[in-house]
């Protein structure tokens, strides 16, 4: 079982390693792409939005894989 807490702190730290830590490899490579992108072309004033949205993401998904194993 997938620690949420875990998952979505990985990737507030590292963008994408939340969804490696999930088994979600695809998402993985995603994030870690577009990220580190939009953060270098908005010299960082969008890069938040994404970072968030991307620990958010690690965090929900971690959640509804302990949902399914219960």
């Amino acid at each position: 079982m997938k620690d949420k807490n875990i998952a979505g702190l990985l990737s507030f730290f590292v963008p994408g390693t939340g969804q490696i830590y999930n088994g979600n490899y695809g998402w993985a490579i995603f994030w870690m792409l577009i990220v580190p992108g939009l953060w270098i072309a908005s010299q960082g004033f969008f890069g938040w939005i994404l970072h968030i949205l991307c620990s958010y993401a690690a965090y929900t998904a971690a959640k509804e894989k302990a949902l399914e194993h219960v």
